[in-house]
């Protein structure tokens, strides 16, 4: 698979925002990963691909209005 193939079913994996963990999810047991680094680290790669498609779509648009 292309570098492109999977920067695409990346995005389309992280086309919805990612779920909060509810608190009964965290063991507060100090756990590596806690699940609570696993969602901060979804949200900054969903907010990362959010940002790269609007960028995109922008960018596209500029492209066909020429």
């Amino acid at each position: 698979m292309s570098n492109q193939e999977m920067a695409n079913s990346r995005e389309e994996v992280m086309a919805e925002e990612p779920t909060r963990p509810e608190e009964w999810e965290c063991c507060e047991s100090s756990c590596t990963p806690c699940v609570w680094d696993t969602y901060y680290e979804d949200m900054r790669e969903w907010k990362a691909a959010q940002k790269a498609a609007k960028a995109k779509a922008i960018s596209d648009s500029d492209k066909t209005e020429k």
